[in-house]
């Protein structure tokens, strides 16, 4: 009885350890539910392969920004480099893209102060390693970190980051470098107040129009 009661606790402090290593996963939900989605139906070959963080997820209508194309979202909000790292198996691999478009690299700098833009630029040469390794020849554009109201305290380091990456992808002729930075700020330098939602960080409709006229020119029908 004894010996029944031990092995008991024993699976119950397993399964406790499995659900808290499982939380511990940032955005392991998000990503499940994708892989959900492709079971039921696998996305077709050929897609312009959305992928990055919340101003992409909450880019919900991006279909119809870009009538002419087929875009494949599979960005989950709150992302940061690290994370578009990890699942990379499930998010970029599985599929056979026409183009990647990534938006990430602005929560790297907000999880924490201590982050600095070389520590960026290493996750992000990490990443489009990782993507070249996979998909050799696939053309890719990257999107600049935004300027946004709540994060103004951060704008320095997104614009050398942003500069930085550039210069990085230059070498690369099937990589673009798209800049909306420069397009969502007011003449003193400043984020427009009007491209923003309550939060200050999320765009609304007028932010996403800027987005359309910078990716308009680089995306793949």
């Amino acid at each position: 009885m004894m010996k029944k009661v031990i092995n008991l606790v024993i699976v119950f402090f397993l399964l406790t350890l499995s659900v808290q290593s499982q939380e511990k996963i940032s955005f392991w939900n998000e990503v499940q539910a994708f892989r959900q989605k492709d079971s039921v139906q696998f996305p077709a070959a050929g897609q312009l392969l959305f992928i990055g963080s919340s101003s992409f997820t909450m880019w919900k209508d991006v279909q119809d920004y870009f009538p002419g194309y087929k875009i494949l979202n599979r960005a989950f909000g709150g992302s940061t480099l690290v994370d578009l790292i990890r699942f990379r198996y499930d998010v970029i691999y599985p599929y056979q893209p026409k183009q990647i478009i990534i938006y990430c690299g602005e929560n790297d700098f907000a999880a924490s102060d201590t982050v600095t833009v070389e520590m960026v630029m290493q996750r992000f040469k990490t990443l489009y390693r990782l993507i070249r390794a996979k998909y050799t020849s696939v053309p890719l554009v990257y999107v600049s970190m935004k300027p946004s109201p709540s994060r103004v305290h951060l704008m320095s380091r997104y614009a050398e980051a942003n500069r930085q990456i550039e210069i990085f992808l230059n070498k690369d002729k099937k990589a673009i470098f798209a800049d909306v930075y420069s397009k969502m700020l007011k003449e003193n330098g400043s984020p427009m107040d009007d491209i923003f939602l309550t939060d200050s960080l999320h765009m609304n409709a007028k932010g996403y129009a800027i987005w359309e006229k910078v990716l308009g020119k680089f995306l793949i029908k």
